[in-house]
């Protein structure tokens, strides 16, 4: 472990580091935009130069290893002067998209103008222009006149992704970023190349003027949408969820996630959820709170048998919660004809080399452990061959509905049971055709709740409450809970208020001027 000295602290760095990455465990602030600590280093911004002791020279940051003893500084006015220039030399051709620029609040350029910069620009000359909202492929838009040219982007395509579909072309300042041979950036984690542009030069389609990020809050959760469990943030305000991005996790996912990830908020949202509780009774679809279906289902299912019951469960819930439901179903229904509802099961060992995998559950190993602590388990081809002994079936059914493509066979197969009680997220056209005593209970999603997931790998990861979309919506265990016949007081539940004037969140963080 090297001693050296930054800014005239001492500090300790593991050997082979180099400067940016001790400014970076010291939290200090040093310019930069091609740098990125899951990239090679590229050396081309030339910003996060510093001055070495005994050295007559700026070096940079970035590709300069640290030595024992080293003395070095980013605060004398020599590399302050030529930060500014640096910044001055990076945009003298960009144009001044800002008001109409979707990075706005989120932008390097600003942050670091406003951090290293500074300067009366002296370009007198007229701008280079280039192309403006240049499509690349499914999900990413290229505002090429933006581009500083840190190729960040190319690097990702080359050395993560390793689909290589952009490049650097022409020369000089008529040089640009863009896809060889026109071939489009459809790659399944092409969103990354947007998260780690420094500027507006790339944007998501998806997320493209839906929101001032300023208007957002953010806080880590896990992605929902396989068995790796990235570590991600989600992106909010009173209107719901509007995106998701990685958030680093050196044993999971490091600093990417895949495209597919980052649709998981669209059925977080309330255009996709149920909304309110709902039961049938003499072929009509009574409408009211959810802890009153939950009570109505518990009444119901506790005048059957334990062995005319039958649960159906699926692994995109917490452990907490799988544990309640299945010591429900064996120790209080006295039922241990528990089965898995497995999506896509004949694709469950498919592993794309990065990230993405077959199980598209966040909890199968979870849930495999409660079924195996309570000594219970079949498959949905065992339930199915056995249905006719059953009069009531449980259904844990999924938050995210697109990924169980059998969704609509398994409703039309239960639907002939003299009872169905049905836990679900999200809406589904085909809930209407179940049969009387049928009753559908809205519960959270991933982001409402708190708990723990287990990998595919076996790490069990937490979840935090990230917000409130549905307050009414029940978790499981405050399901399981009711249909016991215990109490719940909704009216403690932080309620937000959709719909209403967004609030700045950023407006008591302003930096000084």
């Amino acid at each position: 472990m090297p001693k050296l000295t930054l800014n005239g602290k001492e500090i300790e760095v593991p050997a082979g580091s180099t400067i940016i990455e001790a400014y970076k465990q010291l939290d200090e602030p040093i310019a930069h935009y091609c740098w990125h600590p899951g990239l090679s280093i590229a050396g081309v911004c030339r910003l996060c130069v510093v001055e070495i002791e005994g050295n007559p020279r700026l070096q940079i940051a970035c590709n300069t290893q640290i030595q024992e003893g080293m003395v070095v500084n980013n605060n004398s006015e020599k590399v302050k002067t030529a930060v500014k220039w640096g910044l001055d030399f990076h945009l003298i051709n960009h144009p001044l998209d800002c008001p109409i620029c979707d990075q706005a609040g989120e932008c390097e350029l600003q942050n670091q103008y406003m951090e290293f910069g500074k300067y009366d620009p002296e370009m007198a000359e007229p701008k280079v222009k280039k192309r403006k909202v240049v499509d690349l492929g499914e999900r990413v838009v290229l505002d090429t006149e933006r581009c500083i040219l840190c190729s960040r982007c190319v690097r990702f395509t080359n050395e993560v992704s390793k689909t290589n579909e952009l490049g650097i072309f022409n020369r000089g300042d008529r040089s640009e970023v863009g896809t060889f041979e026109d071939k489009p950036l459809n790659n399944k984690y092409s969103v990354n190349t947007v998260d780690i542009c420094p500027v507006g030069a790339l944007t998501s389609k998806d997320f493209r003027f839906k929101q001032r990020v300023w208007y957002l809050k953010n806080k880590p959760s896990i992605c929902t949408g396989c068995s790796t469990g990235c570590n991600v943030n989600v992106y909010y305000n009173e209107e719901g969820v509007f995106r998701v991005k990685p958030h680093y996790n050196k044993e999971v996912n490091g600093y990417w996630m895949c495209d597919e990830g980052r649709d998981i908020y669209k059925h977080i949202n309330r255009k996709s959820r149920m909304l309110r509780g709902r039961y049938k009774q003499n072929g009509v679809w009574c409408t009211t709170q959810a802890l009153e279906v939950a009570k109505k289902a518990g009444q119901k299912l506790s005048s059957f048998k334990g062995e005319e019951i039958a649960v159906l469960v699926t692994g995109q819930y917490t452990n907490e919660e799988l544990n309640s439901l299945v010591d429900y179903s064996v120790n209080k229904l006295g039922s241990k004809s528990v089965f898995h509802w497995k999506n896509n099961e004949n694709n469950w060992q498919d592993f794309d080399g990065h990230l993405i995998r077959g199980d598209k559950n966040p909890n199968t190993k979870g849930l495999q452990g409660v079924l195996q602590k309570y000594a219970v388990g079949g498959e949905w081809k065992e339930l199915e061959n056995q249905l006719s002994k059953f009069k009531a079936v449980v259904v844990a059914g999924p938050e995210n509905q697109s990924v169980y493509f059998d969704i609509k066979e398994k409703i039309e197969s239960l639907k002939s049971l003299e009872c169905v009680v049905w836990f679900t997220a999200g809406e589904n056209s085909n809930f209407e055709k179940l049969s009387d005593n049928s009753y559908l209970i809205p519960q959270k999603t991933s982001v409402e709740k708190n708990g723990h997931f287990t990998n595919h790998q076996g790490l069990t990861q937490k979840v935090e409450e990230v917000t409130t979309i549905l307050p009414e919506a029940l978790n499981l265990e405050e399901t399981v809970s009711l249909m016991l016949g215990n109490s719940l007081d909704l009216s403690i539940r932080d309620k937000q208020e959709m719909g209403v004037l967004k609030t700045n969140y950023f407006s008591q963080e302003r930096g000084s001027l």
